[in-house]
């Protein structure tokens, strides 16, 4: 049976006055001028992200790049410095605005380039190697937009608005550590909003932060050999026992409810030392994802019973030697959505509306996280261009169209330092 096309539905009457806002906005003739200078400066951009990735800077060991980094704001006249969790900070004008708009991007990867050579150009264009899209990408957009705001003149209003971060501890158990010692700042309630540059893809604004769980599961016992010591409780049949009993009982849960997306993964697995030894020891690390914190606290909730099952299996028996086990948070990442109404929203639509970019709303972890839990308004967007294989040593970025993820940038933040005045705040 022929399936009828769908209607395409007209766009709000908002949204169509925000596109004819921003197209005003976008013809003045210093952003005009900016939004040139980013295709003049291809090649300089281009090159800035290569040297950058060349400084490996994996979670909790992010300071050369950071060193690197400020030094590269201070060359461009930007007041920058690193704060005690190691995060950069630079204004212009030796203080931010009172209420500043924060731009940010994450300096950590999840792998590292043990030579600089691991990262380099293709005769494809591409860039590849460890980090060269998350967050590369959100990195060079971060510099460019720095000097961009030194070189064109008349952007006065728009460069004492900005806090630029480059933060650290946002990949893996990090924890989203450098974004949280930044929200306690004590002027962090007059910020205006957090745009955070996390990747390079335009077809997404997240806008609502996927809570999630990390946990450590150990077991440990006596250990011994594979025949004289059989009947030894062993830790990797318990760890397997409790993986078994979470799975099932996850996937039923899952299955059952309609709240929402969520996810569990055992990322890691270790236990042993050799084929024919009983292992002292075992364990597993575990991230849980949901959009519904209700259904992020019942899967947390089957953790305990699944060790528990675990337990009970390899100590059934009449033992002297007994397994123990413990669970550990590795980390807990925070909830929250940015409402439909929001003027940052509403001004990242219009501006993708003017650019003629389809995106979508959509819900992921990122920095963005810690803001939007605490109320205050924060996207994460990607910075343009193209990437793929992230989180894997397969990873690369393409720039090939990256201006018009800078020009996204750069009219989003004009536009709400200019509401911003208006609105006399």
């Amino acid at each position: 049976m022929a399936t009828q096309p769908k209607t395409l539905l007209p766009p709000p009457s908002w949204l169509s006055s925000e596109s004819r806002r921003i197209a005003q906005l976008a013809e003045e003739p210093a952003l005009f001028d900016a939004q040139r200078w980013f295709t003049r400066e291809r090649a300089w951009i281009n090159e800035q992200q290569l040297q950058l990735c060349r400084i490996p800077a994996p979670t909790f060991f992010e300071q050369a790049r950071a060193e690197w980094f400020r030094d590269q704001l201070q060359a461009f006249g930007w007041a920058a410095k690193l704060d005690r969790a190691g995060n950069v900070l630079a204004v212009l004008g030796g203080e931010s605005s009172q209420r500043p708009l924060v731009v940010s991007a994450h300096l950590d990867t999840v792998y590292a380039p043990v030579r600089p050579e691991e990262v380099y150009y293709g005769g494809d264009g591409r860039l590849f190697g460890p980090g060269v899209s998350d967050n590369g990408s959100g990195l060079a957009a971060l510099l460019a937009l720095a000097r961009v705001l030194t070189e064109v003149s008349a952007l006065d209003e728009l460069r004492s608005a900005l806090l630029l971060v480059a933060n650290v501890g946002e990949e893996g158990e990090g924890n989203l550590n450098g974004m949280r010692y930044l929200c306690q700042m004590p002027q962090l309630p007059a910020v205006e909003a957090f745009v955070v540059l996390d990747g390079p893809s335009t077809d997404h604004i997240t806008a609502q932060a996927l809570a999630s769980r990390r946990y450590e599961i150990n077991f440990s016992g006596p250990g011994g050999h594979s025949w004289n010591d059989y009947g030894t409780p062993n830790p990797v049949h318990a760890l397997s026992e409790a993986i078994s009993f979470f799975i099932q009982n996850g996937d039923a849960r899952m299955a059952a409810d309609h709240r929402g997306r969520c996810s569990y993964n055992f990322g890691i697995i270790e236990g042993g030392s050799s084929i024919n030894s009983i292992p002292a020891s075992a364990r597993a690390k575990l991230d849980l994802r949901a959009e519904e914190p209700e259904m992020l606290e019942e899967l947390s909730n089957l953790l305990t019973p699944a060790v528990e099952r675990g337990l009970e299996r390899e100590n059934r028996a009449e033992r002297t030697q007994r397994l123990n086990a413990k669970i550990k948070e590795l980390g807990s990442r925070p909830g929250g959505k940015l409402p439909d109404e929001s003027p940052l929203l509403r001004t990242i639509q219009g501006v993708d509306a003017y650019l003629n970019i389809r995106s979508r709303i959509d819900c992921a972890s990122t920095d963005a996280n810690v803001p939007l839990s605490m109320g205050v308004p924060a996207i994460s967007i990607g910075a343009g261009g193209q990437g793929g294989g992230a989180h894997t040593n397969q990873e690369w970025y393409q720039p090939e169209g990256r201006e018009v993820g800078l020009r996204r940038i750069l009219l989003t933040l004009a536009s709400l330092a200019e509401q911003n005045r208006v609105h006399g705040s």
